[in-house]
């Protein structure tokens, strides 16, 4: 990302800064957290490490990581919103949280996605050796929608 780029930007993990209005209307209609409620939304930003980035003090992007800062990682929900795609901005949000002081002792990072597996190589991420040593479970009292 060029440095012209990077002065009119800032990224920020001050959670009185996030905009829960642009954060749900994103992630609502996304793929992987399609319909989610809000208050679902609020309950994880208040339990994650939650990093913003904004043009001024408008947030233009979101990601979290859920983390023990020790052994294991979770990078979640990362977003550009569509006008500010194509700047180079999901690279440095990326690279800025993979840097991140507090999570430079995190030995395992785990992430999910459908589309951007080019974007996540290069910073490490790879499929899984052993897939079938991950499992997961779906709490059936709670809407998976």
């Amino acid at each position: 990302m060029n440095e012209e780029l990077k002065h009119k930007f800032y990224i920020s993990t001050d959670k009185s800064k996030l905009d829960t209005q642009i954060i749900h209307d994103f992630l609502q209609t996304s793929y992987w957290a399609e319909n989610i409620p809000l208050a679902t939304v609020e309950k994880s930003i208040q339990n994650s490490l939650c990093f913003g980035i904004y043009e001024d003090n408008q947030q233009v992007g979101f990601a979290r990581v859920i983390t023990d800062y020790a052994t294991s990682a979770l990078l979640k929900d990362v977003f550009i919103l569509e006008p500010y795609r194509g700047q180079g901005l999901g690279k440095w949000f990326v690279e800025y949280i993979l840097e991140y002081p507090e999570l430079q002792d995190v030995q395992r990072w785990l992430l999910g996605t459908k589309d951007a597996h080019g974007l996540y190589r290069r910073y490490g991420f790879k499929n899984l050796t052993e897939p079938e040593k991950i499992m997961m479970r779906l709490n059936s009292n709670v809407d998976q929608s």
